[in-house]
């Protein structure tokens, strides 16, 4: 289990620091698949999770909703038939915060624990 995954999101402000260049190539080392990109010029971290079939894949969108709800910080998920896309960032500062990478570590745990290849 990574470190990250053990963390708990913290309240966020509009004037909280977004990570900078050297804390998102630190942050990355734990959340290694996890791509950094930039939509709508707002950086974020995606991944992709494949599953055999689309029951699979609802069952995964739901567990990353639940642990969404617990922590208070939300993704934009798309699920499709046997894939998840989980999209993480940080709104109140357009922009990528620990949090985005605490979360990140938690949803690879989800998979890990519900015993599915991503």
């Amino acid at each position: 289990m990574s470190t990250l995954s053990a963390e708990r999101c913290s309240a966020c402000r509009r004037d909280s620091p977004r990570v900078t260049g050297p804390e998102i190539t630190e942050l990355r080392r734990e959340v290694s698949a996890w791509q950094v990109l930039e939509r709508d010029g707002i950086a974020r971290l995606e991944r992709v999770f494949d599953f055999p079939n689309f029951a699979d894949a609802l069952t995964f969108t739901n567990r990353v909703g639940a642990l969404a709800e617990a922590e208070g910080h939300h993704p934009a998920l798309l699920t499709e038939w046997g894939r998840v896309t989980v999209t993480w960032w940080t709104h109140k500062i357009r922009g990528l915060h620990r949090n985005d990478f605490i979360m990140a570590a938690k949803t690879d745990a989800l998979v890990t624990l519900s015993g599915h290849r991503a």
